[in-house]
């Protein structure tokens, strides 16, 4: 796909977002996020419904005329410090819409204020509370970006190791793999979108004083047996990239059917910029790919 002019106006502004990460105390931003979405807009044929249940807060978003006997949980991306946020709702709303499911995403504890395991616990709660609203896990599709693709899979390791059935398939958006990597990992500095210093910052912050090797913090050190159907989009441009294909080629060695599609030129979680043409390939082919396992779980 050739460069357009709104790739190279979006990839302008990169820089800006890469420091705002990195300088801006964390209490400003959340700020500026609470009052950013507070003005978010969705299109008005999307149901956009917020609630509790178990004391995990949820947004639901469903679209005219799709499936109500299907459903995308989704877990949002932030670093793990950073809650709902602007872009997310726009994004949920273009989801929902493109792939014709709806959409229950999950608004976690975040770190410091909670670290590890706050965050995962809820994300397990959200895929067990759906189970228990008597959607069956042959119904269900999970997925996430950054922090949240990191989720996805430590999700379904919990849920393997309590013995509840997984999902029918999962997809994961420049997923974050593992949290032991060194802080002065010299690529770190390349990144057009993650800047180092803010990248230290969010490990730190949910590690906290675990073992970040452990699975469920860090899925490459864990096991990917019996998983459901993978698939994985990130960036060319982006750090994360090799946490992709790394965890593309450990499902793959332990019997997953995994896929992995590095997009050229891309940077970290680019489906959220929803005017770039790669944005609407990506989400068509997750799309395909959630239709895909949904209707083979129909006829297992």
């Amino acid at each position: 796909m050739k460069q357009t002019s709104e790739e190279d106006k979006i990839r302008r502004r990169l820089s800006f977002t890469r420091l705002f990460q990195a300088y801006i105390p964390l209490s400003v931003s959340r700020w500026m996020i609470k009052k950013g979405n507070a003005r978010v807009q969705l299109d008005p044929a999307i149901k956009r419904e917020m609630f509790s249940a178990n004391g995990v807060p949820y947004e639901w978003f469903e679209p005219p005329g799709g499936p109500k006997e299907q459903v995308l949980l989704y877990l949002h991306g932030g670093g793990f410090v950073f809650g709902v946020t602007p872009p997310h709702l726009e994004f949920m709303g273009y989801l929902a819409k493109h792939i014709g499911l709806p959409i229950l995403m999950v608004d976690y504890r975040v770190a410091p204020d909670d670290p590890f395991p706050a965050a995962l616990d809820d994300c397990v709660a959200a895929y067990q509370w759906l189970l228990e609203q008597n959607y069956s896990a042959r119904q269900i599709v999970i997925a996430g970006d950054s922090a949240g693709g990191n989720l996805v899979i430590t999700s379904m390791m919990k849920l393997r190791e309590n013995g509840i059935p997984l999902p029918a398939a999962a997809a994961c958006l420049s997923p974050v793999g593992d949290l032991a990597v060194a802080d002065d990992h010299p690529e770190r500095n390349n990144d057009p979108l993650l800047h180092p210093k803010a990248m230290k910052h969010f490990r730190k912050s949910y590690v906290a004083n675990k073992d970040p090797r452990n699975p469920l913090l860090s899925p490459v050190y864990g096991s990917f047996a019996g998983l459901p159907p993978l698939l994985i989009h990130a960036g060319e441009d982006e750090i994360l990239r090799d946490d992709a294909l790394r965890l593309h080629e450990l499902a793959n060695e332990q019997g997953v059917d995994a896929q992995v599609k590095i997009y050229p030129r891309m940077w970290h979680v680019w489906q959220l910029y929803l005017s770039l043409p790669q944005t609407e390939q990506s989400i068509r082919e997750i799309a395909d790919f959630f239709i895909l396992h949904l209707n083979q779980a129909l006829t297992e």
